[in-house]
């Protein structure tokens, strides 16, 4: 199903190398005619890193969409009884967060909305960026990947040997997953090789 005419939340979480590779896939989202509602969590607002400034990114992420950011629990609580979105993305989505959402934890922005859509039975499409995906947090990825109305964004090892426990996404594959999550189909393979010799 296309995205064009769809109500698309996206939310960022802390993952800050990620957002170079997530941004492009905003903006094709609204070139494909999709309305995308940002939602952001606390760090990603207000943290400097070698990347960027939170204030440099929420400039960035509303350029983009033309809408501006949510980035209290507050407002985002309304895209589930009021302003319902069609589908709700969060990449980049980190272990951390992965954690929180398996265990059914709601403390920012980004998984209020998430929650809001899944209490409508709307997908929502997680693309990691994790440190620990083959670690600790693997057993929260396994009950995330097994829930229903939950779909991914292809992912695999980024370095394995280096950092062995480590999965990203494939955020380029980003518009087909939310295409094929919008009739509850899950783009396959899931796990793919994203590292290269």
């Amino acid at each position: 199903m296309k995205v064009e005419g769809k109500r698309i939340g996206f939310g960022l979480t802390a993952s800050h190398c990620t957002y170079d590779q997530v941004l492009p896939e905003i903006v094709k989202l609204v070139e494909n005619g999709a309305e995308v509602v940002p939602i952001v969590t606390w760090t990603v607002k207000n943290t400097t890193t070698r990347f960027g400034s939170g204030e440099e990114w929420i400039e960035k992420i509303e350029r983009a969409t033309g809408n501006k950011v949510i980035d209290n629990i507050v407002d985002a609580e309304p895209l589930g009884p009021t302003y319902p979105l069609d589908c709700m993305v969060i990449a980049p989505m980190t272990g951390n967060s992965i954690s929180k959402m398996a265990n059914a934890l709601t403390d920012s922005p980004v998984l209020m909305a998430a929650k809001a859509t899944m209490r409508n039975h709307r997908p929502v499409v997680l693309g990691i960026s994790t440190n620990d995906a083959l670690g600790l947090n693997g057993v929260n990825l396994m009950r995330l990947i097994a829930a229903k109305d939950i779909y991914f964004i292809p992912f695999g090892q980024d370095d394995p040997y280096n950092k062995p426990k480590s999965m990203v996404a494939d955020m380029t594959l980003l518009l087909e997953t939310v295409e094929a999550a919008l009739e509850h189909k899950q783009i396959q393979p899931v796990l793919i090789e994203r590292y290269k010799k």
